[in-house]
């Protein structure tokens, strides 16, 4: 025996079931033919209409869905890439700062791109969609109380027509159906203003839904493309500094084994016009600045040098006092210098580094001379160090680079 559910009276219980075998002997009745079927085709017709909008929307809530898992996969995907990319860029090459603000940036469009699909999209069809289970169940509910009402007065007529007329049976069922005829006519008018105003609604959520995701699709693509520019930008920035440094080093190598020695300062100095000496390793080159192009430049440079060596010279011919180290050239002080320096040299003349691992030289720089890590690494006529500089403004020796010995002078 089932159990009767708490609240429910054992007379409400027999009075349900009794309504469902009434139900259904009225609907066997109906299908036999032998007990007419109330028909309303315009309701039928709402009713239709209503599982194709559930379904419909039912399909677009699950495409949604999916659209938004695809856009988390691309999201992941497109971070791994790019956090790939920053992590094997180079510090040394150009544009690594705007490298990894990119793979921010980048990151951050996806992520706000991911929520504003979830609220103006995924969360209004859900919104659109929760309307509809309670509807469907008061469409069942109007089945029911339409067999209740058919049954009530296929009742009500069945005692009238009896050859023994029993006025108490007769009222009886007249209230019966007048009942039942109060209860389906007010679900059944409910259902009738909901449901067409529910089939009118489908077109502005379609709007609004498919609205919002085209515009957050093009406002996405077109941040997105603005930073897919940059980093096309920065790659080709990239590439083309390895492809001038190369070709630098082949025109460097090709002159230097074919173009002839000229004096820096005519017949009086036999030195030979400055040349960076060909290195054994191969890096992306980057275009050099202009040297002196004519031994009279060379001249009047080394004047000029020689005349601001004699000014310092004069100004520093001064006895320094017990607690003072003696200074050099440049006005630095040796006793302040790291015990690893060797010497130190001074550019004469200008040179473009053509490679991460070079210095950049302007004619005066005083460079601290270093030894190399391994011996075996240094190329003739090179020399590896640290501008004086930037040991004195950082106390460090971090930013050293190789340099031509040849475009400086020994102090």
């Amino acid at each position: 025996m089932a159990e009767i559910g708490k609240g429910v009276s054992p007379g409400k219980l027999a009075s349900n079931v009794q309504k469902r075998i009434t139900r259904a002997q009225e609907k066997v009745l109906q299908k036999l033919g032998k007990a007419d079927e109330t028909k309303d085709t315009a309701f039928e017709e709402e009713v239709a209409n209503f599982n194709k909008q559930l379904a419909d929307g039912t399909k677009l809530q699950r495409d949604l869905k999916a659209y938004l898992v695809a856009v988390k996969t691309m999201h992941e995907c497109s971070k791994r890439l790019h956090d790939c990319l920053a992590d094997i860029y180079d510090p040394e090459w150009f544009g690594k700062e705007e490298v990894n603000s990119l793979v921010e940036n980048t990151d951050h469009l996806w992520q706000e791109f991911h929520q504003e699909l979830l609220d103006n999209a995924v969360v209004t069809m859900d919104t659109y969609l929760a309307q509809f289970p309670d509807i469907k169940a008061r469409i069942a509910k109007r089945e029911r109380k339409l067999v209740d009402f058919d049954s009530a007065r296929h009742h009500f007529a069945s005692i009238q027509k009896a050859k023994k007329k029993d006025e108490a049976k007769i009222a009886k069922a007249e209230e019966e159906l007048g009942r039942a005829q109060k209860v389906f006519e007010e679900i059944n008018y409910e259902l009738q203003e909901e449901l067409p105003t529910l089939w009118n609604s489908r077109v502005g959520l379609y709007v609004n839904t498919f609205q919002s995701v085209a515009g957050l699709e093009e406002k996405f693509h077109t941040d997105m493309g603005k930073l897919n520019q940059n980093l096309s930008d920065i790659m080709t920035k990239l590439d083309e500094q390895r492809q001038v440094k190369k070709d630098v080093n082949a025109a460097s190598t090709e002159e230097s084994e074919t173009a002839p020695n000229h004096n820096l300062s005519g017949s009086d100095s036999g030195s030979d016009v400055p040349k960076s000496p060909p290195k054994s390793r191969e890096d992306p080159p980057v275009s050099r600045p202009s040297r002196p192009t004519s031994s009279q430049e060379v001249i009047e440079d080394n004047i000029i040098d020689l005349i601001e060596d004699t000014l310092v010279l004069d100004n520093n011919i001064t006895t320094p006092s017990q607690n003072e180290a003696p200074t050099v050239t440049n006005g630095s002080s040796d006793a302040e210098l790291p015990p690893s320096v060797l010497f130190k040299v001074k550019a004469v003349h200008d040179y473009g580094a053509t490679d991460n691992d070079e210095l950049d030289l302007k004619a005066g720089d005083i460079v601290l001379v270093l030894p190399f890590a391994n011996p075996d690494e240094q190329d003739d006529g090179w020399l590896m160090g640290v501008k004086e500089s930037h040991w004195l403004q950082n106390k460090n020796l971090l930013a050293k680079g190789v340099f031509p010995e040849n475009f400086t002078q020994k102090l």
